[in-house]
């Protein structure tokens, strides 16, 4: 599937095929390219700006009235490193990547900085080609379960907290476990269950295992501290 396919899917219109395409290209491959091309770096600047506007606008906007440190907590959580990358892996857009051979070797279409960049790429040169409309069809997409679930933003690690809550016994263990994974392959979604001492105690998904075993760890410890 090509990016306009992946566009054409989810409804966003696009006029400048040749910027488009553009966000793909990182600058590995433009050093090692004969062709006369331009890097996603400038529409990565771009993209940036765009989205920090529009998430600020959506933690305006929200029906529980947000205050400035929580707007300001939740918009560092929704455009950090960690949360573009997962953006970008949701619509698989990584598959799309234009990478020099030598970055290609050394993980460079699985390397969360490069992947973040890419999201971020992307969302520029569809502002630049469609405007703010077609970029806020995309954020509703993956912004969907962060949005509904702004809560769990603010919670900075609930695995490392319900290890230390278990760890005040000696004798308990805490483990997780991937119960199911569904969806296509660019876009999984992880069902992991976190058990202690073998027995179940909480249950999360996610768009990742890390973000699955965090929701995980937060049922858990929730019920725990009870």
């Amino acid at each position: 599937m090509s990016v306009f396919k992946l566009l054409d899917r989810i409804k966003v219109p696009y006029k400048d095929k040749t910027l488009i395409r553009q966000a793909f290209v990182h600058a590995s491959y433009v050093n090692e390219s004969k062709e006369q091309l331009e890097d996603n770096e400038r529409l990565e600047f771009m993209g940036d700006a765009v989205l920090q506007i529009l998430v600020s606008k959506r933690l305006y906007s929200h029906e529980d009235h947000l205050n400035e440190g929580e707007m300001t907590l939740y918009r560092a959580k929704l455009v950090c490193e960690e949360a573009l990358m997962n953006y970008s892996l949701q619509l698989g857009l990584n598959e799309f990547l234009l990478l020099g051979m030598g970055e290609e070797k050394n993980g460079g279409r699985k390397r969360a900085s490069i992947i973040a960049d890419l999201f971020e790429s992307f969302i520029g040169a569809v502002y630049l080609d469609t405007g703010l409309e077609s970029v806020e069809k995309i954020l509703d997409i993956v912004l969907e379960e962060e949005m509904a679930n702004l809560e769990a933003l603010s919670i900075t690690d609930y695995k490392t907290k319900l290890q230390e809550y278990i760890q005040s016994d000696s004798r308990r263990s805490v483990s997780y476990e991937v119960k199911n994974v569904t969806g296509p392959s660019n876009a999984p979604v992880f069902e992991v269950l976190v058990k202690v001492d073998g027995l179940v105690f909480g249950q999360g998904s996610g768009t990742s295992k890390k973000r699955a075993e965090q929701k995980a760890a937060q049922d858990a410890f929730k019920k725990l501290v009870k």
